[in-house]
């Protein structure tokens, strides 16, 4: 909005000028995404546990470590869409369409995840939303999203899968881009959403994944710097790194209340749209493939559980002691603070091999 509101008016006051520098804009989307999370934290902490007495409930064939953690208040993830919407807003170029489709998915799965914890919570158990119901609406709002997708982006790309390491390799996907867009999307959603099982265990993973897209989304969105690494240009995209920005500010500030012992959890609210916002800048510039290396630990956390239960539906056994694969670490006696920061050194790791796609062509 200040971008659009402002920036014409650099003519004349030279100071105005700033906002055309989508650097500035990101850094700005950041730093504001943060103190609104300072701000509205604690209230929102407050009045979240005044309406959840029972805080988020836990499951009873858990680890026996988080029977402790009862009665604190989930839903924390509407702190996180709330910075980042205003944010984005703020920050962003509003003529944008990236922007848009990247904010329908975000506020989309927001939404279920809202409605999955309401549910949990009122009915103090861990089930929420049926599993079916929760999938076809994501379904619904990821595929509305992907045709918008498609028809925005360039010819060439708007159906066809990039390739890492391959200097202009084109996957072409045919009719197989739509539901392959929609993959990308849910899958990314429910990843996130089984990472976050401890304290700050998935939001730092998402900020530095955030920060590695909003480094893509502006390499792609510049024309020169597309050409120098030789990677497919996408007229527009850059946009999106002051929606990561955002996604940076709003993440760090969420974990200053996440951090162990957490006040808040961000529940299905924050988890899904958070997930779902990463699929989605995915799919628009072109780095599906290299979001499973980024998110590599999101990756590994929902085969862990796609093993555990096709092992035991085959053979009535475990592979893991429990499933996602944090939980079995914590079965083998692993400290909380231990398993959180040895999955984020990994996420560090992951996040430079995800980067070096984009010069090792």
């Amino acid at each position: 909005m200040l971008y659009n509101l402002l920036s014409p008016l650099a003519e004349d006051i030279q100071i105005f000028n700033l906002f055309r520098y989508l650097t500035f804009r990101t850094g700005c989307a950041t730093i504001t995404a943060l103190s609104i999370c300072f701000l509205i934290g604690p209230r929102l902490i407050a009045w979240l546990r005044s309406k959840q007495a029972g805080g988020q409930p836990i499951r009873a064939d858990g680890p026996e470590t988080h029977f402790k953690k009862r009665g604190t208040p989930t839903m924390g993830g509407l702190m996180i869409l709330v910075s980042v919407t205003i944010s984005t807003l703020l920050w962003s170029d509003l003529r944008n369409q990236y922007v848009w489709l990247a904010l329908v998915v975000m506020i989309g799965f927001g939404a279920i995840g809202f409605v999955d914890d309401y549910l949990k919570l009122t009915k103090q158990n861990v089930k929420g939303l049926a599993g079916k119901k929760k999938l076809t609406w994501q379904i619904i709002i990821s595929s509305c999203v992907a045709i918008g997708i498609f028809y925005s982006l360039p010819t060439g790309l708007y159906n066809t899968l990039a390739i890492p390491f391959f200097k202009s390799a084109l996957l072409p996907l045919g009719v197989l881009f739509m539901p392959f867009a929609v993959l990308v999307m849910i899958g990314a959603s429910n990843a996130v959403n089984l990472t976050d099982g401890l304290d700050g265990l998935a939001i730092v993973p998402v900020a530095i994944a955030a920060a590695c897209f909003g480094l893509i989304a502006y390499l792609v969105g510049n024309t020169i710097y597309a050409d120098y690494l030789q990677i497919h240009y996408v007229p527009g995209s850059g946009e999106l790194a002051v929606l990561c920005g955002a996604l940076i500010g709003g993440a760090m500030g969420f974990l200053w209340y996440n951090a162990p012992p957490a006040m808040v959890f961000m529940g299905d609210t924050g988890s899904l749209s958070l997930g779902g916002v990463l699929g989605t800048i995915a799919v628009i510039t072109k780095h599906e493939l290299v979001l499973a290396i980024i998110g590599g630990l999101f990756v590994a956390e929902t085969v862990s559980v796609m093993i555990q239960v096709a092992y035991f539906k085959m053979t009535g056994r475990r592979v893991f002691l429990m499933a996602p694969l944090h939980h079995h670490f914590e079965k083998h006696g692993w400290s909380e603070p231990t398993i959180v920061i040895r999955f984020w050194i990994i996420a560090v790791i992951l996040a430079m091999v995800g980067l070096s796609t984009l010069k090792l062509r």
